[in-house]
C-alpha cells in the first residue's frame, strides 16, 4: 500500500496536461518516427538499464527486454502484430512490465520513447495502452480512441486507399464507409452492430481492463474477472440476437465444431504492413490447423468442461476438487474456458475460447500455405466485425447456460426484499432509435514525412442511436428507516422471429442489462427517476484524438468522465427496434442493497460502468450473481410474480428510418 501511495504520489507530482500530452505525441503517427523533439531526444540518448534504481523490480524486466533486443529476437517493425500470437504476445508483455514497473513518469515516457522506436508498432500500443490503464502513472490519462491511432483495424481498406489519394493529391477529403457486403447476404442487415467502431473499442478496451495473461503480481487480483468474461460476452451476445429480430432475423445459432461454418466472411479490411485480412467462403468444414490444434482436440476439451459441470466440480492440477456448484463456479468454469492465468488446469481443461479465435481466424488458410496473415478473430478489435464470433460466443454462452441452469433456481426467500414494493415502473420519453452519420479522423492511416503538409482527412460511419429517455420507478419502503435498494433493470424481447412468444424461462436468458445502481429509499414513497445516459452499462463517444491533443496542449486537463473506454456506447443501449414497434418485456428488480453492496458508499458509481467493466482496482461494487435475479432456470414464474419489490411491464422500441 505504501508503494502503491508513493508511485500515485509520482503520478501527481507530474501535471496530468503534460502526462496526457506525452501520451498523445507517443501515439501520434505511430508507424512513423517521432515527431516530436523531446520524444526524439529520449529516444536517442536514453538508456533503459542505465539507471536500475527508478524500476520497483531493480530493473530486471527492463535488462531482460534490452537484452531481447541485443539477441535480436525482437519481432520487426513494418509487421502485424496479433495478441494470440504467443511469441508477439509475450513481446508485447515485456515492454508492458518495464513501464509497470517504473517508479516515476519520467522513468515511463523516456522507455516509451525509446522502445518505441525499437519495437514493433503493434506490439507498442497494446503494451502501452494496458499499462496506462493498470498502473497508477496513468490515473487520469484519457486513452485515444483506437480507431484513430490505428485505423486500420476499424475502417475497410476501399476508404484507406482513398485517404492515400487525397494525401498524395493534397486534397482534404471525407469518405463514406459502407459496412461489409451487400443486400444479398442477410448478415449485412446486423453489420451495423458487429462492425460499430465503438463497439469494436468496447470489446478489445474490456480485454485490455481483463487480460487472460494477466498474473496478480502485475498489480493485484482482479475481482470477478472470470464472471465479468461470462457477463459481458453474455450481454454482447443476446444484444446481437435483439439486433436480430430487430430485422426480421432469427436468432443466431451456436457454432458447432462438426458442423459446417455456413456464414462466410469477407473483412474488407488490410493490415497496414501485411497484406489483407483473409476471407472465409460460405459452408466450410473445419479443418485442423497446423500448429495450433485439430478439430477433435476442440470436441475433447468442451466434453472436458461438459464433465466438470455435470460432476459439479473442476479438478485442478494437483487433483484436487473445486466446487462449481454455488455463486463463485461461474468465476472458476470461465477461467478454464478462456483459458486465463487463473485457470486451476490449463492442461487438462486446454484454452478452448482462445483456441476457437484462431481455428477460426485460420480457416482460410489452416495449413500456412499462402502465408496469409491473421483473421480478424484473431484481434479484438475486429472480432465482431465476423459475424461467426456471435455464433462462437454463443455456444460457449450455452456452456454457460447448463452450469447456471445446474444450479438450484432461487425462492422467494432469496429474491425478497422485506418491507420494499415497487408499485409502479413506466418509461419517461419515447424508445426511439435511429441512424446518424458520425466522422472520425484518418491522418494517421497514412504515412507522412517532414516538409509534406498535412491533409485533412475522415471518414464518416453510419451508427445506431436514440432519443434520450429516463425510466422511472415508484418505490414504496415500509420499513420505517431509510433502506439501500440495488436497481436492476432488464429489457426483454418478448417474441421470436416466427412470432412466438417467450416463455419466462426461456425469454429471461435473453434479457439485456439496461442498468444496475443503487439508491437510498426514504420511508414512505420514493419516485425515482434514472435517465439513460447515466447507465452504469454503458459510456459516452471517447473525445476525438484531435480534441485531446488540443485539451492537454492548452495547459489544463480534466477529462474524469472519459477516462474507462470500457463499456457498451450509451448510443446503443437500446436495440434498433422496429418501425411499428418491437415488443420487449421491461423488468426492475429491487434488491436489499445493505446485502448486496461490498462498499459503504450506497451511491457510488465505481468509475461509470461496473456493470459489465468492474470498478477499476476495486472489488466488484455487488455481492450477487451476475444477471441476478434471472440468471437461473425458472421453473415456476410465480415466485417471481408473488415477489413485491420487482416489477414487469412491457414497452415498444421503434426505429425511425426517416431521420437519417
Amino acid at each position: 500500500l505504501v508503494l502503491c501511495a508513493l508511485v500515485a504520489f509520482a503520478a501527481a507530482d507530474v501535471p496530468l496536461a503534460k502526462r496526457q500530452q506525452d501520451v498523445n505525441h507517443l501515439l501520434w503517427n505511430v508507424y512513423d518516427h517521432h515527431h516530436f523533439d523531446d520524444l526524439k531526444g529520449y529516444a536517442a540518448s536514453f538508456d533503459p538499464v542505465g539507471d536500475v534504481s527508478q524500476y520497483k523490480d531493480g530493473g530486471e524486466a527492463a535488462r531482460h527486454l534490452v537484452q531481447e533486443e541485443k539477441d535480436h529476437r525482437l519481432l520487426d517493425q513494418h509487421h502485424w502484430f496479433s495478441l494470440f500470437n504467443e511469441r508477439q504476445r509475450e513481446e508485447a508483455l515485456m515492454l508492458f512490465e518495464v513501464l509497470i514497473q517504473c517508479k516515476e513518469w519520467d522513468c515511463a515516457v523516456k522507455n516509451a520513447a525509446y522502445w518505441r522506436e525499437h519495437m514493433n508498432e503493434g506490439e507498442f500500443v497494446y503494451a502501452l495502452y494496458t499499462a496506462v490503464i493498470h498502473s497508477d502513472l496513468g490515473h487520469g490519462i484519457v486513452l485515444p480512441p483506437l480507431y484513430e491511432v490505428t485505423p486500420h483495424l476499424f475502417t475497410n481498406s476501399e476508404i484507406i486507399q482513398k485517404a492515400y489519394t487525397a494525401k498524395m493529391t493534397n486534397t482534404p477529403g471525407t469518405f463514406e464507409m459502407e459496412f461489409t457486403g451487400t443486400k444479398k447476404n442477410k448478415e449485412q442487415r446486423v453489420a451495423y452492430f458487429g462492425e460499430d467502431i465503438g463497439m469494436n473499442v468496447h470489446h478489445v478496451t474490456w480485454h485490455m481492463d481483463f487480460p487472460f495473461w494477466w498474473e496478480d503480481r502485475y498489480g493485484g487480483h482482479l475481482d470477478r474477472k472470470g464472471e465479468l468474461f461470462f457477463w459481458v460476452h453474455h450481454q454482447l451476445t443476446v444484444r446481437f440476437d435483439s439486433e436480430r429480430l430487430s430485422n426480421y432475423l432469427d436468432m443466431v445459432d451456436e457454432l458447432q465444431w462438426d458442423k459446417p461454418i455456413e456464414e462466410g466472411f469477407a473483412p474488407h479490411t488490410i493490415y497496414k504492413y501485411g497484406g489483407e485480412f483473409p476471407a472465409r467462403p460460405d459452408h466450410i468444414h473445419f479443418e485442423d490447423v497446423d500448429g495450433v490444434a485439430r478439430v477433435r482436440d476442440m470436441i475433447i476439451m468442451e466434453s472436458r468442461i461438459h464433465d466438470a459441470i455435470g460432476h459439479g466440480y473442476i479438478t485442478d492440477k494437483d487433483g484436487k476438487v473445486i466446487n462449481i456448484m454455488n455463486d463463485q463456479g461461474i468465476d472458476k468454469l470461465r477461467d478454464i474456458i478462456e483459458s486465463s492465468v487463473y485457470s486451476p488446469n490449463v492442461q487438462y481443461y486446454g484454452a478452448l475460447h482462445n483456441t476457437a479465435h484462431i481455428m477460426l481466424g485460420r480457416q482460410g488458410d489452416p495449413h500456412g500455405k499462402y502465408n496469409m496473415p491473421p483473421g480478424v478473430m484473431e484481434h479484438f478489435e475486429t472480432a465482431t466485425r465476423d459475424p461467426t464470433f456471435f455464433r462462437l460466443h454463443k455456444y460457449m454462452d450455452n456452456i454457460f447456460k447448463e452450469h447456471k441452469y445446474s444450479l438450484p433456481p432461487y425462492t422467494h426467500e432469496d429474491l425478497d426484499f422485506p418491507g420494499v414494493n415497487v408499485d409502479s415502473l413506466s418509461i419517461d420519453g419515447e424508445l426511439k432509435t435511429y441512424f446518424e452519420d458520425y466522422e472520425f479522423d484518418l491522418r494517421n492511416a497514412v504515412d507522412s514525412a517532414e516538409g509534406i503538409p498535412t491533409v485533412d482527412l475522415k471518414a464518416s460511419v453510419h451508427r445506431l442511436n436514440h432519443d434520450d429517455f429516463s425510466f422511472v420507478a415508484d418505490v414504496n419502503n415500509n420499513n420505517g428507516k431509510e433502506v439501500v435498494g440495488t436497481f436492476r433493470i432488464y429489457l426483454c424481447p418478448r417474441f421470436d422471429n416466427n412470432g412466438e412468444r417467450f416463455d419466462f424461462t426461456n425469454g429471461s436468458w435473453h434479457c439485456i442489462e439496461m442498468d444496475k445502481f443503487w439508491k437510498t429509499l426514504s420511508p414512505g414513497g420514493n419516485h425515482v427517476v434514472r435517465k439513460s445516459r447515466d447507465s452504469s452499462v454503458t459510456v459516452p463517444d471517447v473525445p476525438s484524438f484531435q480534441s485531446l491533443i488540443d485539451a492537454a496542449d492548452s495547459g489544463s486537463f480534466s477529462m474524469p468522465e472519459f477516462e474507462r473506454s470500457c463499456g457498451i456506447p450509451n448510443r446503443m443501449l437500446l436495440p434498433k427496434g422496429k418501425k411499428n414497434g418491437m415488443d420487449f418485456a421491461l423488468i426492475l428488480a429491487v434488491t436489499d442493497g445493505s446485502y448486496d453492496l461490498t462498499h459503504s458508499d450506497a451511491e457510488s458509481e465505481h468509475g461509470g460502468t461496473h456493470a459489465q467493466c468492474g470498478a477499476h482496482g476495486e472489488t466488484y461494487p455487488d455481492k450477487r450473481p451476475m444477471g441476478f435475479p434471472i440468471d437461473r432456470y425458472i421453473p415456476d414464474r410465480r415466485v417471481y410474480d408473488e415477489t413485491t419489490n420487482m416489477k414487469f411491464t412491457y414497452v415498444k422500441v421503434y426505429h425511425d428510418d426517416s431521420r437519417h
